[in-house]
């Protein structure tokens, strides 16, 4: 009998920006933080609120959790297979 697996995850990949924005960040808790929120935007790429903005671009999204403090400016590729980091502020 085989186990049911969970719902597919969709990869994360940064923007050369947001790399540059982690390789500042110093501290575990922090660390933690951000590695929380990038798991549930991996998991539910949908999980926040669409920022407003025209179609010429990427649908920019944001994932706020104001208890880890951590906020993520992403958008999501056509097939929802991969997130793609713009923005990292923990």
């Amino acid at each position: 009998m085989s186990l049911p697996h969970g719902p597919r995850r969709a990869r994360v990949a940064l923007s050369d920006s947001a790399a540059k924005q982690l390789h500042a960040i110093t501290s575990e808790a922090e660390l933690h933080a951000l590695d929380r929120a990038l798991v549930v935007i991996s998991v539910d790429p949908d999980a926040d609120e669409l920022l407003p903005g025209d179609s010429s671009g990427p649908h920019l999204r944001q994932y706020v959790d104001d208890i880890e403090r951590v906020r993520l400016v992403y958008w999501v590729t056509a097939l929802k297979t991969v997130v793609v980091v713009a923005f990292i502020e923990v």
